[in-house]
């Protein structure tokens, strides 16, 4: 399916989906996701690319991959990460204890891919181990759609800081690093705002604050409408990091 079809096959005329792509847009970045669950064929593909810098499709056409920049993630060595450190506090060692971490997953990683592919992959990057903070960020970094989504209503969105912490506390998994977070935005702030909003419950108003509330022993979000002008929301900050709890990506130019 990379490449396209064999001669006699459906699907032939159309090219292949990875080589026709990179034909008609040759400046490209291409994202290959858990890369160890590739088929062996791929990888002899891949050694081609980052080799020669081209790949012959099904029509016996040379593809350019010259201008391509190859991302390729995995999680081999999820357990080295995952044992690397502790959730929500600091080491008192951090930039140590990150490299014997590094090590050590990569020694997985040698074991996992060949020489002659490793040999090939101009940098191989380990996600450190993700913070409380950069969970903090990512939260931000969800509500940006939810809060452009109300702008267009002439609404904005405050979240206290403990209703961040509720967030992070629901869908901060250590063992699936931040995607649980986008399942909490959703649960908890999205489904809810948006029966709010079906009801009318803002109308008139133009700020909305979400806030931590009780009822009997369970907690929840709370959602109040007002008139006031909230802060701009902080810009998330900080190095960039992984949204799985091992990601380990490698980059090539090919």
């Amino acid at each position: 399916r990379l490449i396209g079809a064999p001669p006699g096959y459906v699907g032939y005329e159309e090219g292949g989906q990875l080589t026709e792509k990179i034909r008609r847009r040759p400046y490209a970045v291409v994202l290959l996701d858990e890369i160890e669950k590739a088929h062996p064929d791929v990888y002899n593909m891949l050694l081609q690319i980052m080799e020669e810098g081209h790949l012959t499709d099904s029509f016996g056409r040379k593809i350019d991959f010259r201008n391509v920049i190859l991302i390729m993630t995995t999680n081999t060595g999820a357990e080295v990460i995952k044992s690397g450190g502790g959730f929500g506090f600091a080491k008192k060692d951090e930039d140590a204890s990150y490299q014997g971490m590094k090590t050590r997953l990569m020694q997985e990683v040698e074991k996992e891919f060949k020489p002659e592919f490793l040999g090939r992959i101009d940098e191989v990057v380990v996600f450190r181990h993700l913070t409380r903070e950069n969970l903090k960020n990512i939260v931000e970094i969800e509500l940006v759609k939810v809060r452009e989504r109300l702008g267009e209503r002439q609404l904005k969105l405050l979240l206290t800081d403990e209703a961040r912490e509720f967030l992070i506390d629901k869908g901060g998994d250590l063992d699936y690093g931040a995607r649980p977070l986008r399942r909490s935005v959703e649960q908890w702030v999205e489904d809810p705002l948006s029966e709010e909003l079906l009801r009318g419950s803002f109308t008139g108003m133009n700020l909305i604050t979400v806030k931590v509330a009780e009822t009997g022993d369970q907690k929840h979000l709370s959602f109040d409408g007002s008139n006031d002008s909230p802060p701009e929301p902080a810009k998330p900050e900080g190095e960039p990091v992984g949204t799985g709890s091992a990601a380990t990506p490698a980059t090539t130019g090919a």
